[in-house]
């Protein structure tokens, strides 16, 4: 999902940190995305941590944002207005959760916060004072402060060196969620040394429209500090209360959205001159205070030392980036794989306590049965099906699985609705279609078996046959449609979602929803339901209802239909009037174009080329599509008739040429896009990282496979990086080994898989699943005669 794009900063190369274990968690670097619209935050937490301990940064200098950028933090702006509890890696619109910054200054209180609660007691920073490391985030503050921040599951510890001789005091910034807060409360315990309180919040993109202009949750929070308080304080408002130990309120919402200035509660405690180092530990709930306490008595006990729990962190991202070692490469590559392993293990994240509850999409307080392990939230689905989702369940399938039921529990809560982004506790419903059966099947396919798939297939199957009177209401639309299936009534009569239903871009929402009966119709075949499987396989087909093959006189395109059945005309914003259809149009589609959305259909590829007239026209179009006229690369930013690999409607296009009997085109385009926009560099990822969607690309990409058709485990492949990756797995290791493998080496001329000499450039299910051995050998110049035959293409996927 799209942010906006900034400019391209110089690469910010990161020492180890003193302490830290060895490990391939030095080589991550969590400034990479920080800008250029990653909007991924670079502070501490551990692998898909309830808590992320991160820099709440101020709106950029100049802009008009309420924000610096969705993920708290923008690698360009100047200061800093606290540390907050909560975050979400890589989203878009104007953010949400960062609840409760903390913001030591060195100054005293006497103007509230909430006058202007983005700016307001923010100091200054410098990158040359910042380092950031998987577990551990520093910075010195331009006020003086020394902050050090680490992360457990549930919990975290900062660590603030105040300088001599200035006042020492820490707000609690109860009100100050990202995107505002409905009410708060915050309790301070003088003699106990301790800060309580509760926040609720939601708005995730509620700027945008009514529907989600209000709150679903409530985190609760518990801080305990290890010096004693010499003075407290509360502001409510614009009111400042001097030895006040309690406050209440919220910033609300605003009118459009953005909370305005003067509203808002908090706390702030002060300690004696000269106390040199305050260390507090953090503990949050989003059941109970209660909760709160016992999440952080549990993994982060008084007494616990920063560095203990420190190492801990490091040590839980060490364990989890070893799923795959990796040898050879550029230090600049392997900084670049492991941040993007990183990334892609952290969402969705532990929602329930260390007792097992957890507040569900009821608001009820549930507990995790049977052999699910944990509850899960913030699922991405338009992002994560893709790609991201699929490599949790090949890397870890006990965590896929409890993902699969965690989904699967939201749904039993939301009166049978699988809403398609979830944060927290409550829906969204932003972006489009209905992504949760292949994200189920992709997570089926690659391992994940330890889940209620019987009763999701159930679940997913009746709300794709009934619609409900969500699926029928123009709320929300366009953005953050209400229903599961908008338009489900005209797409069970007309077989396409029409021009005039409830849609975000009626052609987009066409394929997003053949894809979704796709991921139906694997999970089926696979459950041994022929009849189901057979059914929804048809009704994946229905793509070629919007396929007009006269679109233009160079081919066909996706495009919008009326109900009537005419084709629609073209209503694009900088025109006047209706007019015909061009490819270049956005008129039907989401963050994308025409040209772009042409060829999402990705369980049957083999039937869009024979639409578009056979493989050889397909290749022609897939050649003017990634490149100029004048035969340079055309792969982001190059206008709505080409690539744009920065966002997730083109992310599957490169790998196609191994369809069209070309897979030297889809290994020079896929090594090119590695080396040229993904960076060791603030600017390092290209687009918004969607909660580890476009980093698990890059992962998959980096080691020369990646998983083509959701809901199924075959991979196609491209070229490995490295000269040698191991994936460990406990269904069997992957072993990819590639000697020659080196800078300006893209092209495969050969391919053993376990030892065998193979002609296909792709990989059946049984090597997801079981492992094996891949020998690739590179070179400098393509062999146009490998993997070039009809008979070594990719399955495709028609109904039967």
């Amino acid at each position: 999902m799209r942010a906006f794009r900034s400019i391209a900063l110089a690469a910010a190369l990161v020492p180890p940190l003193a302490g830290a274990t060895s490990g391939p968690a030095e080589w991550v670097n969590p400034l990479i995305g920080t800008t250029n619209g990653g909007n991924v935050f670079p502070g501490a937490v551990v692998p898909f941590g309830m808590l992320q301990f991160s820099p709440e940064a101020s709106p950029l200098p100049g802009k008009k944002a309420p924000i610096a950028a969705p993920g708290g933090y923008e690698y360009r702006a100047d200061a800093i207005r606290g540390f907050s509890l909560t975050n979400v890696e890589g989203w878009g619109c104007a953010g949400g959760s960062g609840d409760v910054p903390i913001m030591p200054v060195a100054d005293e209180v006497t103007v509230s916060p909430s006058t202007d609660f983005r700016h307001a007691y923010a100091s200054k920073f410098s990158h040359a004072n910042e380092t950031a490391k998987a577990g551990h985030y520093h910075v010195t503050l331009d006020n003086g402060v020394a902050v050090d921040l680490t992360a457990a599951l549930h919990s975290g510890a900062a660590r603030f060196a105040f300088p001599a001789g200035k006042p020492a005091n820490v707000l609690v910034r109860a009100s100050d969620s990202e995107a505002g807060s409905e009410k708060a409360s915050v309790t301070v315990d003088k003699g106990g040394r301790r800060v309580t309180g509760e926040v609720t919040s939601g708005n995730f993109c509620g700027y945008i429209n009514e529907a989600d202009r209000r709150s679903y949750y409530t985190l609760y929070f518990v801080a305990d500090f290890d010096q004693p308080f010499t003075s407290t304080g509360t502001w409510q408002d614009t009111s400042v209360h001097k030895g006040g130990t309690h406050a209440e309120g919220g910033t609300g919402y605003g009118e459009k959205g953005f909370p305005a200035a003067g509203k808002g509660s908090g706390a702030w405690v002060g300690f004696a001159k000269g106390t040199g180092v305050v260390n507090v530990r953090v503990g949050i709930s989003y059941v109970s205070l209660a909760n709160a306490q016992a999440n952080l008595d549990a993994e982060n006990p008084k007494g616990t030392t920063f560095e203990a729990l420190r190492d801990k962190a490091v040590d839980a991202w060490n364990a989890r980036l070893s799923h795959i070692d990796v040898e050879g490469g550029t230090p600049d590559q392997r900084t670049v794989f492991y941040t993007a392993l990183y990334h892609a293990l952290m969402h969705p994240n532990v929602f329930s306590d260390v007792n097992g509850e957890y507040r569900g999409f009821d608001n009820a307080v549930h507990r995790v049965t049977g052999s699910q392990k944990a509850q899960y939230a913030n699922f991405s689905g338009w992002d994560v099906y893709r790609s991201q989702l699929p490599l949790v369940a090949w890397l870890e399938p006990e965590t896929a699985s409890d993902i699969a039921q965690s989904l699967y529990n939201q749904a039993q809560q939301n009166n049978g609705v699988w809403d398609r982004w979830t944060h927290n506790n409550g829906g969204t419903h932003v972006m489009n279609g209905d992504p949760s059966a292949a994200a189920i099947a992709g997570m089926y396919a690659f391992g994940a078996r330890d889940f209620d798939v019987k009763g999701a297939l159930a679940s997913l199957v009746h709300a794709a046959d009934n619609p409900t009177a969500l699926d029928t209401s123009h709320d929300g639309c366009e953005v953050e449609c209400v229903g599961q299936r908008p338009g489900l009534d005209a797409w069970l009569k007309l077989h396409y979602i029409p021009v005039g239903a409830p849609a975000w871009g009626p052609a987009a929402d066409t394929l997003e929803t053949v894809a979704a009966e796709f991921g139906i119709s694997a999970l089926a075949g696979r459950l041994g339901d022929t009849a189901t499987s057979a059914r929804f396989l048809e009704r994946a087909q229905y793509w070629r209802n919007l396929f007009d093959p006269k679109a233009t006189p160079e081919g066909g395109y996706i495009r919008n239909r009326n109900a009537g059945g005419s084709w629609a005309l073209v209503k694009d914003d900088d025109k006047e009037a209706p007019h015909a259809f061009t490819p270049s149009t956005e008129d039907g589609f989401v963050e994308g174009s025409a040209a772009q959305y042409v060829w999402m259909v990705p369980f049957n590829v083999g039937g869009l080329f024979d639409a578009m007239g056979g493989r050889d026209k397909a290749r022609k179009r897939l050649d003017a599509f990634f490149y100029q006229p004048d035969g340079s690369f055309a792969v982001t930013k190059s206008g709505p008739l080409h690539a744009e690999l920065d966002n997730e409607p083109s992310i599957g296009t490169p790998w196609l040429y191994n369809y069209a009997g070309q897979p030297w085109k889809t290994q020079e385009l896929v090594r090119r896009v590695l080396d040229t926009i993904w960076l060791n560099a603030p600017n390092g990822i290209p687009g918004n990282d969607d909660l580890g969607e476009m980093s698990s690309w890059y992962v998959f990409a980096a080691l020369g496979i990646y998983p083509s058709i959701p809901g199924r485990a075959e991979m196609v492949t491209g070229s490995p990086l490295f000269t040698r990756a191991v994936v460990h797995r406990e269904n069997g290791d992957v072993t990819i080994e590639a000697p020659n493998a080196g800078i300006g080496k893209p092209y495969v001329t050969a391919l053993k898989v376990d030892g065998k000499v193979s002609t296909r450039a792709w990989l059946p299910e049984s090597f997801a699943r079981k492992g094996g051995k891949l020998q690739f050998d590179l070179s400098d110049k393509p062999n146009t005669s490998w993997a070039t035959k009809p008979s070594d293409v990719p399955p495709s996927f028609d109904k039967r």
